[in-house]
Order: C-alpha cells, then structure tokens, then sequence
C-alpha cells in the first residue's frame, strides 16, 4: 500500500505548477507588447506622432495572431491572467495619477445624469432584446452587460436570474468583440458629433464595456479625457450593485424558460458587488488627491501602470475570436448592437443635455 503523499509537500508542487503554468501565456502577452511599444516609437520617430498608439496596436495585433492561430493549453492560463489580473493591477495604480476632484467638479447633475443612462439602457436593451424574441433572462444578460460593465455584469447578474449557461456565454462572446470594436471606434465620434475631450471623456465612461477598455478608448485622446472618462466608468461600475440587489428582488417573476436554473438565494457579498480593483483605484485617487502621494511617485506608477495596460490589451486581442459574430443567431446579433446604439445615443443626448464643454 502506497504512503499517503505529504500535504505541505503537495501543496508546494501546486502552487509551484500554478505560477510556473502562467509563464508562456504571459511570455507570449509580453512579446506582443513589446512589439506594439516598437511599433509606436517607430511611429513617433518617422511621424513625429503616434497617430496609432501602442494600446490600440496590441489590440489589433493580438487580434490577428488569434485569427491566424488559436494558442494552445499552456498559453491560455497566462493570457487569461494577463487580461485579467494584469489589467485589474493597471486600473488601480491610475488611480495614485488621478485627483477625485475632476469628478466632483462635474456636478451633482453629471452623477445623476450616469444613474439615469444605466436605468434607461437597462429598460431600452431589454425592449428591444425581447421585442425581437430574445428570451427573457438573456434579455436581462444583454441588457446589463451593455448598461453597466460588460463581463463582469453578466457574470455578477447570470445566477441571481438563474441564466442558462448557454446564454451566459453567447453574452460574454459578444461582449468581448464588441468591447474591442468600441475601443477601436469610439474616437470616430470625435469628429462626427464634434466632442470636447471633455465630451468624449464622458461618452467613453458610459458607454465602453470595461475599466480598462475606457483606458484604451482615451488614452490616445489626452489626459483629460483618461479622468474624465474613468472616473465616469466607475461611477457607473458602481450601479452593478444597486441592479444585482434588483434583479435578486424579481427574479421569481421571471417565466420559466427551457434550461434555467433556480435562482440563487445566497448572500449577496460586498466583494462580489464592487471588484477590489475599484476600491484600490479610488483609495490611491483619495491619498493622491489628498497630496499623499507625491508628484515624483505618481508619474512611474503611471507609467507602470500604462506598461500594464497595453499589456492586458494584448491579452485581451488574444482572446477574442472575430469569426464568433459569424455564429450566433442574427437576433442575437441585432439585439446586442441595437442596444449598443441606444446606450450611445442616450449618452450624446446627456452630454448635450448637460451642456457639458
């Protein structure tokens, strides 16, 4: 009979497997980001200007080598860690570079404003993803995904709905194609509707699926745009709870539908409500706007930060297959981008309404 195999031996192999099963996929993300680094000082010495950052090429770039080549089981734990953890850890060191006081200048009329946006998308996606026969609890996935904070509204809403996991990831596949074609399009709104930095600083933060995507999104515009266009984001990150908690409410009310599971009465925890990310970037955002951290720290941390950001862009490309749009339902496909089109139009009317310059 074989002795039983030392647990803190055991656990040491683990762990040791674990980080050591990160390293080609976060290898494979640096390469990449290093060749976007490359490509944009070419740029910058050829130009004189980056007219394509380093952001938006890693995105596209890692785009590419997944459409050209699924990487294998020993990348795919280190890209997902790089898009990740990698890109929690960039959205919080920004905050030790951004003062609160952007936001509270903004006004009470511009918080209120975000809430109303949520709502009205919420309320406008699920009427259209049900008027074109979406059923109900996707409707909702859809709906919240687009309204708030793409992935991570899905994942938080899906069980307190009892969502199918067939809907929750057709939800997901889409949010994440269409996370990287706003971050690759927004800026066409610039000269279309004729935006501020400001301006497009505030149509970036209620509109782009992520934290980190609304980097990607305003990072090549300017620095006020970046502010403007996080601090938003995460105002309106901040709404998931507030919807979760609702949804947790009516769920019962839902009609029974063919592969939903019973929703879950489990404790809602604060963790699950507000990522750790958010509470670290707006503890960094209070000491930094509190002159706690000085000038000197906050401009590497910045740029540590930025490093990270591309770096998590990449991942994020890697992960994204194009060729999906091309196998889910044209409802489906509809649906998600009709909402997309209402929760942009709800926006440019805000910022209109607002007489935000």
């Amino acid at each position: 009979m074989k002795a039983s195999p030392n647990p803190a031996a055991a656990a040491g192999a683990t762990t040791g497997n674990g980080a050591s099963s990160l390293l080609p996929g976060i290898a494979l993300c640096l390469g990449v980001t290093a060749i976007a680094m490359a490509v944009q000082v070419w740029e910058e010495r050829a130009t004189g200007h980056p007219y394509i950052e380093a952001l938006v090429i890693a995105i596209l770039f890692g785009i590419a080598i997944r459409t050209a080549w699924v990487p294998g089981e020993r990348f795919r734990a280190g890209i997902a860690f790089s898009a990740k953890q990698v890109l929690e850890i960039a959205v919080t060191l920004l905050g030790a570079s951004i003062s609160l006081g952007a936001i509270v200048a903004s006004g009470p009329a511009l918080l209120t404003g975000i809430v109303g946006t949520v709502i009205l998308a919420i309320a406008a996606s699920y009427a259209i993803c049900r008027g074109l026969g979406l059923p109900a609890r996707m409707a909702i996935l859809v709906a919240c995904g687009n309204a708030i904070c793409g992935n991570s509204a899905i994942a938080a809403v899906a069980p307190v709905i009892g969502a199918d996991s067939k809907d929750v990831a057709g939800s997901i596949a889409f949010t994440a194609v269409l996370g990287v074609l706003m971050v690759l399009g927004l800026p066409l709104f610039i000269p279309l509707a004729g935006l501020s930095d400001h301006q497009y600083g505030v149509l970036a933060g209620l509109t782009v699926y992520a934290v980190p995507q609304v980097l990607a999104a305003t990072v090549p515009v300017g620095l006020l745009s970046t502010q403007v266009g996080t601090l938003v984001k995460l105002v309106r990150v901040l709404m998931l709870g507030p919807v979760v908690v609702a949804f947790s409410l009516i769920a019962h009310r839902l009609p029974a539908e063919a592969g939903a599971r019973k929703t879950e009465r489990r404790k809602l925890g604060f963790a699950r409500l507000v990522p750790w990310f958010i509470l670290g970037f707006l503890g960094l955002a209070t000491l930094r706007s509190l002159g706690l951290i000085p000038e000197a720290a906050s401009g590497p941390v910045k740029q540590l930060a930025g490093f990270l950001t591309i770096m998590s862009m990449t991942a994020l490309g890697l992960g994204v297959d194009v060729r999906v749009l091309a196998r889910m339902g044209g409802r489906v496909t509809l649906a998600v981008t009709g909402s997309l089109a209402v929760l942009l139009a709800i926006s440019l009317i805000l910022i209109r309404a607002l007489g935000i310059a």
